[in-house]
């Protein structure tokens, strides 16, 4: 009777002994992910100076990314015959709706030439600037403007540039 007495105290000591945890709790969750559609550019409308006289004296065209002319030094603006076709350049930017992007202007010159002439094109804006936010319908319209180099005695003629100007756009 003793052995059985000391084996059930053994074991019951063991069972005492044993660690059975009772604060223990799990949960799941689910993965989700939406993907947005992705930004995109397009140009609208070239960049336009319009038409512009040059004399003795260097100077500059400045154009608004809103479309409005001034100058400086030698150079005048012409009433007569019309301005030309002035225009900043128009692109349309598109994504996801109420998203912001932000936009990157060249940073360089760009030339445009009529035959042997050039002049050059820097200084650019836009508007928006720095940033812009997509519209509801998920598109915005982005102007540039940009400031014209005329030389003195710039030779007259249509000048072009060769090589388009790159706007970069990109959600933030």
């Amino acid at each position: 009777m003793r052995k059985v007495s000391l084996l059930f105290a053994g074991t019951f000591l063991l069972l005492g002994l044993s660690k059975t945890s009772y604060g223990q709790a799990s949960a799941t969750a689910n993965v989700s992910a939406t993907i947005i559609a992705p930004i995109a550019i397009t140009k609208t409308n070239d960049m336009n100076f319009g038409r512009a006289a040059a004399t003795a004296a260097a100077g500059t065209v400045v154009l608004t990314p809103a479309g409005t002319r001034s100058f400086t030094g030698g150079v005048t603006l012409p009433s007569f015959g019309g301005t030309g076709d002035v225009s900043p350049a128009i692109f349309t930017v598109s994504g996801a709706p109420n998203y912001t992007y932000s936009i990157t202007l060249p940073t360089t010159a760009t030339t445009i030439e009529n035959g042997a002439n050039t002049m050059t094109v820097d200084t650019w804006t836009s508007d928006p600037t720095p940033t812009g936010t997509l519209a509801t319908d998920g598109t915005e319209t982005l102007r540039v403007g940009a400031t014209l180099h005329v030389g003195a005695n710039q030779a007259p003629g249509l000048y072009t540039s060769a090589t388009p100007f790159t706007v970069t756009v990109n959600y933030n």
